[in-house]
């Protein structure tokens, strides 16, 4: 195996670090600015330069960009601290999916203005009663004629204050089984009846959202891939959120700024620094063979499981390297409260370790007691 990195994607590294620095002159920037700090404004500036859609056919604005080009750029933008959330979302997961699952007209439709950064999507899928158990969304879209009418709630929606669409997980046959009667609409978030209350975090941000669905008007040619039959979709889209390096480097920025600050002569704090060196490599390894499909898709919960416990990780060390001024406001207190959530979004780590046991290893499954 060839573990040289090419050298011309270390030339476009310093390219995308001299975009970010010009992009956000005017902008305001946090560690985690991927998730949290959506702004239509850096969306379209990313459109500009071609940093959105870049593995996506030309054929859709796309620049059918290889999987080593596109992550250099993703990983670049994250660890500049870039506010990419209101394009990174789509980027990641809604284009490859209505790529895969959308008509020909869905795509002529929504792919451009994602590439143009013209658009920001959120995805509508956790609910109160179900979190990272996606067959228990409870969610209703019944078909009236040349229309579905969504009634519901959906809730942890990021970004869905500033958002254009939403990536709807809904039920369309509550009869049938709860992996079965699902599909997958593209919602207007500025039809009526809908209502976005955003939640103010342990850290003072309030990109997360519950939104409210009443009697919501979706056009029938709104929905993706087959009706009463889209769990398989989600699971893909769910498959393209876990594996990347954004579960990797969210707060990498805040260990190389205070790893200077560590006091090395400790050879316990040298010895946890290696570690965390250690697992930063690992971690890019697994990310790297999912980007270049050298494993099954699935294995993308165990990156996602590693990856984020391991973030919890390097928040600890921060703030041990911090001490006292942890507990005041500011970057490292931030993350520290933060880091919790890193294990629960995109799915919880307990049921992940469901989904290694049973899907990676074959593992059986523990009988019922009856």
């Amino acid at each position: 195996m060839d573990y040289d990195w090419p050298e011309h994607l270390d030339d476009l590294r310093e390219e995308v670090l001299g975009f970010v620095a010009e992009a956000s002159a005017d902008l305001e920037l946090v560690d985690d600015a991927w998730l949290v700090q959506p702004s239509s404004v850096f969306n379209r500036r990313m459109g500009e330069r071609g940093y959105i859609g870049m593995k996506w056919p030309r054929a859709y604005g796309g620049q059918d960009a290889d999987a080593l080009t596109h992550f250099t750029v993703m990983e670049t933008l994250l660890l500049a601290g870039a506010p990419v959330s209101g394009a990174w979302f789509p980027d990641r997961q809604i284009g490859p999916v209505l790529l895969q699952y959308g008509s020909e007209e869905q795509k002529a439709r929504w792919i451009p203005e994602i590439v143009a950064g013209e658009s920001s999507w959120c995805i509508g899928m956790s609910e109160p009663d179900a979190g990272s158990n996606v067959a228990g969304i409870a969610t209703r879209a019944e078909l009236h004629g040349d229309q579905f009418v969504v009634n519901g709630q959906k809730i942890w929606t990021s970004g869905a204050h500033e958002a254009s669409w939403c990536y709807l997980i809904c039920r369309t046959d509550p009869e049938q089984p709860p992996h079965r009667g699902m599909s997958e609409l593209v919602v207007d978030m500025s039809s009526p009846g809908i209502t976005v209350n955003q939640i103010t975090d342990a850290s003072g941000n309030d990109h997360f959202c519950e939104v409210f669905f009443d009697d919501v008007a979706v056009p029938k040619d709104h929905l993706i891939g087959q009706m009463n039959n889209s769990f398989g979709q989600t699971m893909r889209q769910l498959e393209h959120e876990r594996g990347g390096i954004d579960r990797l480097v969210s707060n990498k920025r805040l260990y190389l700024d205070h790893a200077r600050q560590a006091d090395t002569t400790n050879p316990l704090i040298r010895q946890r620094m290696a570690e965390i060196e250690t697992k930063y490599t690992i971690g890019r390894h697994l990310v790297l063979r999912n980007v270049l499909r050298q494993i099954d898709s699935v294995y993308s919960t165990v990156t996602k499981t590693f990856a984020t416990e391991f973030e919890q990780e390097v928040a600890s060390f921060v703030g041990d390297v911090a001490g006292p001024y942890a507990m005041l406001s500011g970057r490292v207190a931030r993350n520290l409260v933060y880091a919790p959530s890193y294990t629960i979004m995109g799915g919880t780590t307990q049921i992940l370790r469901n989904v290694m046991g049973e899907r990676v290893l074959g593992l059986p499954r523990e009988p019922r007691p009856t």
